[in-house]
């Protein structure tokens, strides 16, 4: 088992007057050739956008986009027909594909929008853009880990064209959960001889013990090379798991 941590300390990051964000991996002003992905997995952006503030329109391509806000609503509208405001327990998937513009920009002129936007590298070239969206209202849930997005269509999660999953939960102190890689699911997620997906942890709040190492809020935890963890919450907390293969 190989494991990597990234303190919420060591992020990269950028402050402005509308905006202010860390940087799990390298993107825009922040490069560390150490941190240029996980996997498939290119960015997660933790970001804090202030009232009135925005994204203006931008183009994105051959990416899956996923957006999950913890406060306030973001607009968003994009050139392959998605609109709508993203709330606390919504999920938004974006498959840039071979092309899109799209603007994002916090609805209210009084209170801020927090949120993670991450990027999953599409598992083909040019795939025709799709956007869709979901209330999970993952916020109320305790001692699960709810599927917010997968590889393989179903009427639980939002779909994304990449052999990946993403993972959500809230924990009370004390209780265990194991996670399993779900490598071994349908014949289309099967890998080859010698591939391996990797998991990649990130503590949204509280603090949490995987693998015997103590994270605490916004630290990150990657795994590779093992095929299924315990995942220990030490307060009470929230969690996020990605799972992308390499």
């Amino acid at each position: 088992m190989k494991t990597k941590i990234q303190r919420a300390n060591e992020r990269g990051g950028m402050k402005i007057d509308w905006l202010d964000t860390k940087y799990s991996f390298s993107f825009a002003n922040y490069y560390n050739a150490e941190r240029m992905g996980f996997g498939v997995l290119r960015v997660l952006n933790d970001d804090y956008i202030a009232p009135g503030g925005g994204f203006p329109t931008h183009d994105h391509a051959n990416m899956e986009i996923i957006t999950i806000v913890f406060s306030g609503g973001l607009a968003h509208k994009d050139s392959s027909g998605g609109e709508g405001v993203i709330h606390p327990g919504e999920v938004q998937v974006m498959s840039a594909g071979s092309g899109v513009e799209h603007s994002e920009f916090n609805e209210s002129d009084k209170d801020p929008v927090t949120l993670f936007q991450i990027w999953i590298q599409t598992k083909e070239k040019d795939i025709p853009p799709r956007y869709d969206q979901k209330d999970f209202k993952w916020q109320e849930s305790k001692n699960e880990l709810i599927e917010i997005v997968s590889g393989v269509k179903n009427s639980e999660s939002l779909y994304i064209r990449q052999d990946a999953y993403l993972s959500i939960g809230n924990f009370e102190a004390g209780k265990e959960v194991e996670y399993k890689l779900k490598k071994e699911g349908p014949p289309t997620l099967k890998l080859r001889k010698g591939e391996t997906n990797g998991l990649f942890f990130m503590v949204i709040e509280g603090e949490v013990e995987i693998a015997g190492e103590k994270l605490n809020k916004r630290d990150s935890f990657e795994i590779t090379d093992a095929e299924k963890f315990k995942i220990i919450a030490v307060s009470n907390c929230s969690l996020l798991v990605i799972e992308v293969p390499f």
